[in-house]
């Protein structure tokens, strides 16, 4: 079974003799105990894990059963995929509904997400904004350093829409959103663009982009400069998580496996 984890210090900054030598974190849990808790697997389960060589601490291999960690710094991956210690954490996926801003408070009035976070214990906030016209896939987590890093235009995690638009878009249109095109923010070309369906005559298309740029309205302005005005737009996949058959205003935690992948693209970007 593999799983996940998220950001953090090194234990160097705790304990300067730990990156030279692992046995100085006499201090700390033992590894296997740790993935235990995590439910990553049984204690013996995990123990065949350290021995076999799929754990990970801080990036290194460890093989050794006595080997003690800090779950509040250290960070564990099993099969390269992050392991989440943490359990006070909480990650949640949304489907946001059109006509909700993203926001947890509105000053106006308007409905926002609140509505979704009341049943959870924990104080949640979104991860990244979608504008009120847009739906789908927001995610919604008490995790500051991984909000952070999955919303931070710097770090540019890819993101999937889908968008209905105004008339016929050609091939050629296709190749100028990937090459590239000039909005009056400055350049913006999509990671990938293609088309879903192309009626005949003049009627809609629906169009797949995925970019990782996190400017706002990008989807919209994009089409708009090529001449197709955007009439719905749902977010399917952000990152490695997608949206699924979730139904619009629906939630649901992440699974272990969406978790950990979200994870380790979350250390991906950080150490890039």
């Amino acid at each position: 079974m593999t799983d996940h984890n998220d950001g953090y210090t090194d234990t160097s900054s705790t304990n300067p003799d730990f990156a030279t030598n692992p046995e100085a974190a006499v201090d700390g849990i033992r590894l296997q105990k740790v993935l235990s808790a995590a439910g990553v697997a049984s204690r013996r389960v995990s123990e065949e894990m350290i021995s076999s060589g799929r754990v990970r601490v801080n990036g290194k291999v460890v093989t050794e059963l006595g080997r003690r960690v800090h779950p509040e710094t250290d960070k564990i991956a099993v099969d390269n995929i992050a392991v989440q210690l943490d359990t006070s954490r909480r990650y949640v996926m949304l489907n946001k509904p059109v006509g909700v801003v993203s926001s947890m408070q509105d000053e106006s009035g308007r409905p926002d997400l609140r509505q979704f976070t009341e049943g959870y214990e924990e104080r949640l906030f979104n991860v990244g904004r979608l504008d009120a016209a847009t739906s789908g896939l927001l995610i919604l987590t008490n995790d500051g350093d991984l909000a952070h890093v999955l919303a931070h235009p710097s770090f540019g995690v890819a993101k999937t829409y889908i968008a209905k638009v105004e008339g016929r878009v050609s091939a050629q249109t296709i190749g100028k959103l990937q090459s590239g095109i000039e909005l009056e923010d400055g350049p913006i070309a999509a990671d990938k663009a293609r088309i879903l369906t192309s009626p005949p005559g003049d009627g809609f298309t629906l169009v797949e982009l995925t970019l990782h740029s996190g400017r706002n309205r990008i989807v919209r302005r994009m089409m708009d400069a090529v001449g197709h005005p955007v009439v719905d737009l749902v977010r399917r996949q952000f990152g490695p998580l997608q949206l699924g058959t979730l139904r619009a205003g629906a939630v649901r935690d992440l699974t272990k496996v969406e978790l950990g992948q979200l994870l380790t693209v979350s250390r991906a970007e950080v150490q890039k």
